[in-house]
């Protein structure tokens, strides 16, 4: 169903060739798979299936940070997000900086210095039991949900460049990615990350080049973009329901993606991988110039639709359903003149999604094992918990499956994914900071504090729904559609002007006024999602430390010093010895090596008990195996009784009988 009066747009399919190209990237991500899962140990414990057991090498540590959340949901939504508002997305470059510095040295060295498997293990360590299980529920819920989406979007992009069926597409790329990661474990994961990054650049590259060629140079392109008002870079408006402002995408998008590399579990789980923290960091840091390439390509693949797409808005059009379809139509109508080059993007769209819902699949079946089973069955043996994390892998595959139905009701989903992250990741934030950063913080506060985050977040976010946030855009379009024969001139110009009169509104007022009448508090609700985060993380910590100080705050000098971040350490190491000291609210940061030494004494009484209970197992398991073999001698000697019994009065018969 296209606009009525306009002719219906001749899309290619893909040809063999592109089947074939799509078809080899899935093989070598399962290749990968059932590589590991039958070199080295073969994944036989849970170090090696969650870890890689902790001798990862710097590189695929770094490329798989980078490919955790940079999936199918950039390959689309980038894109389409610069084509629809602009490159002040693309400033996030900048954002990325700050966070890695700030993740790299603020929180990375607690999970480290605390060497956990999950992150949540430090809010027990920290606060109590209760917050580590609502962290790590939170977890599960912001995990599940995000891998649905992201199995999702390159399911939707399958459908309208091959008219595959959208569910089986689902249910291909589910089992696929279900299967490597099961039998792999980590090391399938971040080699297959590695690869799925390298195909994600081809994608992008194939868009960009042949797009330049097509509209006559990239100096075009960027001409036809500065004409369609699509080139801003800074706005530096505080009103804080501009969508993308300078202090929204630096200061709101900041606080979202530290939520993701400073405390996820799976960006967590991924540097925990290395041999010690300075190669974490190194891993790290690395992400800056590979984040920064990333967020390029996808945003210069928005410009070159735009110029390809300036005069024929296929959105406005009705050729397409979603804003997301546009980067699979582009390059349909862009690159099937040689077949394998569809393909080539099709792949980096799976490769974007196999990557994310792997290193999903693999942290959520850590945080499970961790957090909610061994702290009730701690007499299984490493063989066994390895073999429940494979079943758990298999299991959110399953979830995964299902919840990408629920995602086809998100609406576009870039904005569905990271509101998301603030609306889930912020609160998870609030809460690592109030114990990283604030000694006083007490179990109550750290309570009542996430929850009354969530309760925020979620009354933001869900009002949003429903007053859908008013968002001015740049004006598109459609005079150089190809018109039906039966259309004159005159409808598509009357048309023309109605949907650039609606959508290049300039400002939030004219909009407003445009559309129906709406509730004071509708204006609340539209603030950006990018400040989702933030206003989680400020609620969380103000809220937490009233209620310390009310209830009582923690002692300072009782906390386990690995516990909290010198952060004036860190922020002024230049200044005086006596002056850092002041500055740690209390914390003995010089008693590290007296905690870090009582750490091993209970480690080590904890292995006998596991030994003990081991050995007590053993002797049990024998003498029950004795115990069966006694009973079946006493057995075979009764019946051999009986049947000598039996046996001798019928030869006595036989001879009175002669």
């Amino acid at each position: 169903m296209v606009l009525e009066g306009l002719a219906e747009p001749d899309l290619p399919l893909f040809s063999i060739a592109d089947y074939v190209v799509f078809s080899l990237m899935i093989c070598v991500s399962a290749g990968i798979g059932i590589y590991y899962a039958f070199s080295g140990g073969g994944q036989k414990t849970t170090k090696e299936f969650l870890l890689a057991d902790r001798q990862m090498h710097v590189v695929p540590v770094a490329m798989s940070l980078m490919a955790s959340f940079m999936s199918a949901i950039t390959v689309l939504g980038t894109p389409a997000e610069v084509y629809t508002h602009g490159t002040m997305f693309w400033m996030f470059w900048i954002t990325y900086i700050f966070m890695i510095v700030i993740s790299a040295h603020l929180y990375m060295p607690v999970f480290f210095n605390l060497g956990v498997t999950s992150a949540y293990e430090y809010l027990e360590r920290r606060f109590s039991v209760v917050v580590r299980r609502l962290g790590c529920a939170t977890f599960i819920l912001q995990m599940t949900i995000y891998m649905g989406i992201c199995l999702y979007a390159p399911a939707l992009a399958l459908e309208e460049v091959t008219g595959v069926n959208l569910w089986g597409a689902v249910l291909t790329l589910g089992v696929v990615c279900t299967f490597y990661t099961t039998i792999g474990g980590m090391k399938a994961v971040m080699w297959t990350d590695t690869f799925q990054v390298c195909v994600m650049c081809m994608g992008f590259l194939a868009v960009i080049i042949q797009g330049s060629i097509n509209v006559g140079g990239f100096g075009e392109v960027w001409s036809r973009n500065l004409e369609g008002d699509r080139l801003t870079f800074f706005v530096w408006d505080v009103d804080p329901r501009i969508r993308h402002s300078t202090w929204s995408v630096l200061f709101g998008g900041g606080f979202m993606w530290i939520a993701v590399f400073g405390v996820n579990q799976a960006q967590v789980q991924r540097y925990l991988s290395c041999k010690n923290l300075r190669k974490a960091q190194t891993a790290l840091y690395l992400n800056v110039p590979g984040l920064f390439v990333i967020v390029t390509l996808a945003s210069l693949c928005g410009l070159v639709m735009y110029a390809l797409n300036r005069e024929c808005d296929p959105v406005t059009a009705e050729y397409l359903k979603t804003s997301d379809q546009l980067m699979p139509y582009t390059v349909m109508m862009l690159l099937s003149w040689l077949p394998g080059l569809p393909g080539v993007f099709v792949s980096a769209v799976f490769a974007g999604a196999l990557s994310t819902m792997s290193s999903g699949l693999n942290s959520l079946a850590a945080v499970t094992l961790e957090d909610f089973i061994k702290p009730f069955k701690k007499d299984l043996s490493e063989r066994q918990y390895t073999n429940i994390s494979k079943v758990l892998v298999a299991v959110y595959g399953a979830l995964m499956i299902l919840l990408a139905w629920a995602s086809s009701f998100m609406g576009a989903v870039l904005q569905a994914a990271l509101g998301m992250f603030g609306m889930v990741g912020g609160p998870l934030l609030g809460v690592f900071s109030l114990g990283i950063f604030f000694p006083c913080a007490n179990t109550v506060g750290a309570v009542v504090g996430i929850i009354c985050g969530f309760l925020m977040t979620f009354w933001v976010g869900i009002g949003a729904q429903i007053y859908k946030p008013i968002v001015p855009r740049p004006p598109v379009t459609i005079a150089g559609c190809p018109l039906a024969n039966h259309t004159d001139s005159n409808f598509t110009t009357s048309t023309v002007s109605m949907v650039t009169d609606l959508l290049g509104t300039t400002s939030v007022e004219d909009l407003v006024a445009s559309t129906e009448e709406r509730p004071a508090i509708a204006e609340f609700y539209n603030i950006s999602y990018l400040w989702y985060g933030v206003l989680a993380v400020f609620v969380v910590v103000t809220v937490g430390l009233i209620v310390s100080f009310i209830t009582g705050p923690q002692n300072p000098a009782e906390l386990d010093p690995r516990l909290i971040t010198p952060l004036f350490d860190t922020a002024c190491c230049c200044c005086p010895g006596r002056c850092r000291h002041t500055l740690w609210c209390g914390v003995r940061h010089d008693d590290k090596d007296v905690w870090i030494e009582h750490e091993k004494e209970e480690t080590e009484k904890e292995m006998q008990r596991r030994e003990s209970l081991r050995i007590a197992r053993k002797e049990s398991l024998k003498a029950r195996k004795e115990s069966l073999k006694n009973k079946q001698e006493d057995n075979d000697v009764e019946l051999k009784e009986k049947g000598a019994k039996v046996e001798t009065p019928s030869i006595g018969n036989k001879d009175s009988a002669v």
